[in-house]
């Protein structure tokens, strides 16, 4: 099996906790919080390590959020290169109104990081040895250039390594010019990667495959909420469709679903295996309330569930 890189410049602790109802200028009683690690990339290799894998994780920690940070990754056992920052590991809020079954996120902004650091981070990806994959997710925290990820995808070629992109913005059209084994945008970041207001989800495989010819990429999996996912390379397309399930939260599902594509690539699986995988991780994190991603057992329950839809490029 190949050694999977992760690489996250805004890890985050998150904290969710549920209340009865929310209500306007009322104290609510929330009940005990639970506390984990993530971030793009934390929780990549966090839900490689659910499904059995193992990925190393790239970041950076500074201040007392940060100390506490490393040590939820380290309950974990995730393998880490750690980076030490000047300013404050940042923290983002989930909360579940019971009453209405609505989730509200509240997320913070990143903190600030130096030039010194991001390089750093950059260094520590170029002296892994051997790795097969290499996985960025995530936003960028303010100090980082938008063209990281293009340095990154010039550190994986030269490494031999699949670079893995699954991001937005500027960060993402960088990625894309540079050309990448495989990016990882939902429709809306598709949307602006490609300039247009709106996609039609009956035509993301025309859309997608017609990017991949005129671009240096390989492969775009485009996720689509409820609606599956679906995987294009320049010659052909595949769709599969998530089983129904009882949707608790969508924190990490995007995340999950990455973790589950690559540690199939990994191990040797083929494109249309590694979408399966990668679906039913995404769904399964949804099964869960809060950030506990996805469960080995009801990936597995669900894999048996989904049928693939192929189309052959004309």
């Amino acid at each position: 099996m190949s050694t999977i890189v992760t690489i996250t410049f805004s890890p985050c602790i998150d904290k969710s906790t549920t209340v009865p109802s929310m209500v306007p200028e009322k104290k609510m009683k929330c009940t005990a919080p639970k506390l984990e690690p993530g971030g793009g990339g934390i929780n990549v290799a966090r839900a490689i390590k659910k499904l059995g894998g193992e990925a190393v994780a790239i970041f950076p920690s500074g201040g007392y959020t940060g100390i506490f940070f490393n040590h939820l990754l380290y309950a974990e056992n995730i393998p880490a290169i750690i980076i030490d920052t000047e300013n404050e590991t940042r923290e983002n809020f989930i909360v579940l109104d019971i009453a209405g079954n609505n989730q509200y996120r509240f997320g913070m902004p990143g903190t600030v990081l130096l030039e010194a650091e991001w390089k750093k981070c950059l260094d520590a990806v170029e002296n892994v040895p051997e790795a097969g994959f290499v996985v960025a997710s995530g936003s960028l925290p303010p100090g980082v250039p938008a063209d990281i990820y293009r340095r990154l995808a010039a550190i994986a070629r030269r490494k031999g390594a699949k670079f893995v992109v699954d991001t937005s913005g500027d960060a993402l059209r960088h990625a894309a010019e540079e050309g990448v084994y495989l990016l990882k945008p939902n429709l809306g970041e598709l949307s602006t990667l490609i300039g247009i207001s709106h996609i039609d989800t009956t035509i993301v495989e025309d859309i997608a495959m017609d990017f991949l010819r005129g671009s240096s990429c390989e492969i775009m999996v485009v996720s689509m909420g409820k609606e599956g996912a679906v995987l294009a390379t320049k010659e052909e397309a595949y769709r599969i469709a998530p089983p129904e399930v009882e949707r608790k939260s969508t924190v990490g599902a995007g995340d999950s679903m990455v973790a589950g594509i690559v540690y199939s690539l990994s191990k040797g699986d083929s494109l249309k295996q590694s979408l399966a995988c990668g679906v039913a991780c995404g769904t399964a994190a949804t099964m869960n309330y809060g950030t506990e991603l996805c469960n080995k057992n009801d990936v597995e329950m669900l894999l048996q569930k989904i049928e693939l839809n192929h189309t052959t490029a004309g």
